[in-house]
């Protein structure tokens, strides 16, 4: 199961796919900066910036421990 919006926090190490490699399903790591789905659910994941800015959809939290 995908992880819900009120477990993302800014901070986290996340897998997440960018829209580029949904068909591919390839993921990418990277650190939260800001959490773009209002709902508390999404079927594909909940929509995330990274601090690299770089936008998709949390697969996976990697390390819930925010700095």
């Amino acid at each position: 199961m995908k992880p819900l919006r009120k477990d993302i926090k800014p901070g986290m190490l996340v897998l997440f796919v960018q829209k580029k490699h949904q068909a591919s399903g390839e993921l990418t790591e990277g650190i939260v900066k800001s959490i773009l789905t209002s709902a508390p659910s999404h079927p594909h994941g909940i929509k995330i910036m990274t601090v690299d800015k770089l936008v998709g959809r949390v697969t996976e939290i990697l390390d819930s421990e925010v700095d």
